[in-house]
C-alpha cells in the first residue's frame, strides 16, 4: 500500500479511467441502478441484503430517482473503456448533450427493461463480473465484482468502528436479540441509524423526547415490513465547523488514487443537498491517515473500487468519521471533473440534486446555451416529467465558476432565468 506521503490526486475524467487498472482480468460492466425494496421492483432486496429505503409505500425511493435520474448522473461520467447498464433509457437529446460537452461516444452500455435485467444479467455470458453500488439479492453472488457479504458488512454503519478511524462513540442492537424499548438510550441529543440506510434514510437526530417517539415509530415500521436488523445509537457530535466528503479509489493491489473532497450541504434533518469543492485550496493531507486505515482494511477484506466517507470537524479541529460508503458517491461525478473545469479557470463548483425547470429538455439547452457553453453550468442529468398538463425538467448537475462569490452570482443568474428548487 502506498504511503499517505505518495497519495496522489487521480488524473482521468471518467469511471472508466478509474476502474481500467482492475478490470482487465475479466469482462466487467458497471450497474449504474441501486437495489430497492418498493413494489414497483420487479427485484426487491427483501431476503438477505437489506436496505433502508423508505418505511412504508409511500415513503420509498422512487423509480425516477433510483432507476433513472440517480444512474443517469454516473452513466455522464462513464468513459468509453467500462460497460455500463441502466434499466430505463436515455433521451436521446440528453445523449447528445453529452457528447458535445463530455467528448465521450456513449456506445458503451445497455439497457435492459427494469422487469428482465437481473434474470438477463445473471444468464449473460457477455459479463463475467458486475460493478455494483450494493449488493443485489437477485443477482448470483459470483457475478458481483465485490464479494456481495464482503461488501454488505463494509456498508454497514455497525462497522464503523472496524476501520481504525476517529468516529463518534456508539453502541449497536440486533433487534431479533434485543427488544427496542429494552434499549438504553444516552442524554439528548444523540443520533439513532439503521444499518443500511439509503440516502439519509434510517438516520434520526434525537434532540427531544417527540423526535425518539417519531424515530422509534419509524423504526417499528420497519420491522413490521421485516426489513431492519441492526441499528447504533451513536453520540452527536457537538460544535461542527465542517461536513466533508473525502473520497479515493483503493485498486486490488490496495494502492490508493485520491478523487476530492466535498464540503456537503445538509439540511435541518441531515438530508443530503449537494457539495461544494474548491479544487485548488482544499487539503486533503488531512485526511491521510483516515484514508490509509479505511484503504487497509477494506483491502484486508477484498474490496477495490470508489470509497468515499463522511467527516465532522469540530471547532478544535477534531475529525469524525460518522460514515463510510464504499461506493460511487453522489458528488464523485463533482470531482471528476476537477481537471476539465482547472483547465477552464473554474477553481470552485458545486453539486445538486434539487433543481427544475419549466419545458422539455430541449428548451432548457436553449434557455441555457450560454452558460452551458462555457461549462458555468454542466447538465449530468435530466428527467421530464408532467404535472397539471405541463412539461418540466428535473435536473442534477453542477455550477462552476472561478470563485465563490462568482458561484452564487451564476446560480442567482440561473434563478432568474427559472431555474427553481425542488420544494
Amino acid at each position: 500500500m502506498n504511503p499517505p506521503s505518495n497519495f496522489q490526486y487521480f488524473q482521468g475524467n471518467s469511471f472508466s479511467d478509474l476502474f481500467a487498472q482492475d478490470t482487465r482480468d475479466a469482462r466487467y460492466t458497471f450497474l449504474l441502478n441501486f437495489p430497492a425494496t418498493a413494489s414497483w421492483t420487479e427485484y426487491p432486496n427483501t431476503k438477505h441484503y437489506f436496505i433502508q429505503d423508505g418505511r412504508s409505500e409511500a415513503t420509498k425511493k422512487s423509480f425516477n430517482t433510483l432507476c433513472q435520474k440517480s444512474p443517469w448522473k454516473n452513466l455522464a461520467m462513464l468513459g468509453d473503456a467500462l460497460s455500463g447498464i441502466v434499466i430505463s433509457p436515455v433521451q436521446s437529446v440528453l445523449l447528445n448533450y453529452w457528447r458535445e460537452h463530455f467528448g465521450f461516444c456513449y456506445s458503451n452500455f445497455e439497457t435492459i427493461h427494469s422487469s428482465v435485467y437481473l434474470d438477463e444479467l445473471n444468464q449473460n455470458t457477455s459479463f463475467d463480473r458486475i460493478i455494483t453500488l450494493f449488493p443485489f439479492d437477485h443477482l448470483k453472488p459470483e457475478k458481483h465484482a465485490v464479494n456481495p457479504d464482503i461488501h454488505y458488512h463494509l456498508l454497514s454503519k455497525v462497522t464503523l468502528a472496524e476501520l481504525g478511524v476517529q468516529c463518534p462513540k456508539y453502541q449497536s442492537y440486533n433487534l431479533d436479540q434485543t427488544c427496542l424499548d429494552d434499549i438504553q438510550l444516552p442524554q439528548f441529543p444523540y443520533v439513532i441509524k439503521t444499518s443500511h440506510g439509503a440516502s439519509g434514510e434510517g438516520t434520526y437526530i434525537i434532540r427531544s423526547a417527540n423526535d425518539l417517539n417519531f424515530c422509534q415509530s419509524e423504526l417499528r415500521k420497519y420491522l413490521d415490513i421485516k426489513l431492519l436488523k441492526e441499528i447504533i445509537v451513536s453520540e452527536f457530535i457537538k460544535n461542527t465547523v465542517q461536513n466533508y466528503c473525502v473520497q479515493f479509489y483503493l485498486n486490488k493491489a490496495g494502492e490508493i488514487t485520491l478523487i476530492g473532497t466535498t464540503s456537503q450541504q445538509v439540511n435541518a434533518k441531515g438530508n443530503y443537498l449537494g457539495g461544494l469543492i474548491d479544487y485548488c485550496n482544499t487539503d486533503m493531507s488531512k485526511f491521510y491517515k483516515m484514508i490509509a486505515a479505511i484503504a487497509q482494511y477494506a483491502h484486508h477484506q477484498g474490496y477495490f473500487g470508489i470509497i468515499g466517507f463522511d467527516v465532522l470537524e469540530d471547532r478544535d479541529e477534531q475529525l469524525y468519521v460518522i460514515d463510510a460508503n464504499f461506493r460511487v458517491n453522489g458528488s464523485t461525478p463533482l470531482c471528476l471533473q476537477r481537471h476539465t473545469l482547472l483547465k477552464l479557470g473554474k477553481t470552485v463548483a458545486k453539486y445538486f440534486t434539487d433543481y427544475w425547470i419549466d419545458g422539455t429538455l430541449d428548451s432548457v439547452l436553449v434557455a441555457f446555451k450560454a452558460e452551458l457553453d462555457r461549462k458555468a453550468l454542466i447538465i449530468l442529468s435530466a428527467l421530464e416529467k408532467v404535472k397539471d398538463g405541463k412539461i418540466y425538467t428535473e435536473i442534477y448537475g453542477i455550477i462552476a465558476g472561478e470563485t465563490f462569490d462568482e458561484l452564487h452570482h451564476i446560480e442567482g443568474n440561473l434563478q432568474r432565468k427559472g431555474l427553481h428548487f425542488i420544494s
